[in-house]
């Protein structure tokens, strides 16, 4: 059928794992909204589920994701399919996970990928990752969660640099800032990702819960407040003729030409 989602989200049970595969390899990963939907699914299902006490999120293919596929989501006649309100939130903005997310990244990992990693807790990333938050180059910004867990995993300094230059980095200066926890060779990174869960379900569920949740509650005043400034980022944002500008020259393949309206 035209138009039809040809991405999905694989799932599969390890013992008390889940394993989450993004699956849109033709299309460098790409999120349509079906696949958003689906994620969501089955993260709520992670959650919700007491047989499983861990997840680990992959993707298929060379890449991990090269975002949204933005025309599906920005473009004329675009029609996101909603998210249930008590699912659990991709980017952790609204309902989080209580069990702990391994990742495991590789190939082109652009916006939504490292904002949907950083949701999680544990990043191993192969040593072909390439990185960028490249938002403010279609005119808009991050809407993810990357405008504060950049800060908060890389510290001001690190965060702005890269978000503010909306440059390409690899997985040693992923590491050098702190986004990811191991760097691998490629074609390991997901079954390294599935050893650590390993070893953590290996101990208490309960006591591991109860560390996220503790953990969560350090940082979590600083957090609600950039989430609730999300709304007032989009509308300035969106809104604006340098939005419409960058998502054009996206379709159109060409330099983006901003004028701060």
């Amino acid at each position: 059928m035209a138009g039809e989602s040809m991405g999905k989200i694989l799932s599969e049970v390890e013992n008390h794992i889940l394993k989450i595969t993004i699956s849109n390899p033709s299309k460098r990963n790409a999120f349509d909204p079906d696949m958003m939907l689906q994620l969501s699914n089955a993260l709520t299902e992670l959650d919700v589920n007491p047989d499983l006490w861990i997840g680990v999120l992959t993707a298929e293919g060379e890449h991990f994701t090269a975002g949204l596929d933005m025309p599906k989501f920005f473009g004329p006649g675009a029609n996101p399919t909603p998210i249930p309100e008590d699912n659990v939130s991709v980017f952790g903005l609204g309902k989080t996970c209580s069990k702990p997310i391994v990742t495991a990244m590789q190939g082109i990992s652009f916006t939504i990928g490292i904002e949907m990693a950083l949701a999680g807790d544990i990043i191993i990333a192969a040593d072909d990752c390439r990185f960028c938050q490249m938002e403010a180059k279609r005119g808009i910004a991050p809407l993810g969660g990357a405008h504060f867990r950049y800060v908060s995993r890389s510290g001001w300094g690190n965060a702005m640099y890269h978000l503010m230059l909306c440059d390409e980095f690899g997985a040693e200066e992923a590491y050098r800032v702190g986004l990811v926890q191991e760097v691998v060779a490629s074609g390991t990174q997901i079954e390294r990702a599935m050893e650590i869960a390993r070893i953590i379900s290996q101990n208490a569920p309960l006591g591991i819960q109860a560390t996220k949740a503790a953990g969560r509650k350090y940082i979590e005043a600083g957090e609600s407040s950039a989430v609730n400034a999300i709304d007032d980022i989009r509308a300035k944002v969106m809104n604006s003729q340098d939005a419409k500008e960058g998502i054009q020259s996206f379709v159109e393949r060409r330099a983006a030409v901003f004028v701060g309206e």
